[in-house]
């Protein structure tokens, strides 16, 4: 589990095949930047701009994780050299600054718009039906692995439009800085929402029975 709240910046310095035909993953090594490596052991967790990932090999800089066709396939970012945030999965003594994140990407958006408003900027992201209904104003959603709060939601035949304010300490220290309008990002809805929308389902259906 992960809060979204981004540690450092890392970079994807490599990516190898670990395949010939198109099911075949692929081994990322990233430099982790700013983020201390010290205590994290082969097997551990580390959200990758919103995707939870395994440690496969360390060094004192680096890390490889190995990223399945199905995962390349649901996110983008993770297929090509680039910045990608990076978070240590959390523990139980730690702050829970964001939200609980599972690093699970339920599906990608689209941004419409990302430009500065006072201080700070707003970015605008369309995204898919299925995802737009966990939408809610003042509710959490994860843009590439960042905690953020919706502050607003506009339903369409296209898809949800929704509104993020991005303060400029969020923008600095995250890749959001690098979006533009067309840019696609990894989605990761509440999990709170998740269980709301199960546990109505279920009361219908109990009911009807």
């Amino acid at each position: 589990m992960f809060t979204g709240i981004v540690a450092a910046v890392g970079r994807i310095e490599a990516v190898k095949p670990l395949g010939t035909d198109e099911a075949a993953g692929v081994r990322l090594t990233i430099d982790a930047g700013a983020l201390d490596l010290t205590d994290v052991a082969l097997g551990d967790r580390i959200a990758c701009s919103g995707a939870c990932m395994t440690v496969v090999e360390k060094t004192a800089r680096t890390f490889d994780v190995d990223v399945s066709r199905e995962s390349l396939n649901c996110t983008i970012g993770l297929a090509a050299p680039g910045d990608v945030n990076l978070e240590k999965a959390l523990t139980a003594h730690e702050r829970l600054g964001g939200h609980i994140v599972s690093g699970h990407v339920d599906g990608l958006g689209t941004v419409a718009r990302f430009a500065p408003v006072g201080e700070s900027h707003e970015l605008r992201i369309v995204a898919p039906k299925d995802i737009g209904r966990y939408l809610a104003y003042k509710g959490s959603i994860t843009v590439n692995g960042v905690s953020l709060t919706v502050n607003s939601v506009d339903d369409g035949d296209d898809g949800c439009e929704f509104s993020i304010n991005l303060i400029p300490h969020t923008v600095e220290v995250t890749t959001l800085k690098h979006l533009k309008a067309g840019d696609k990002v990894n989605l990761e809805v509440d999990l709170i929402a998740r269980y709301v929308e199960r546990m109505l389902s279920t009361a219908s259906t109990i009911q009807r029975s």
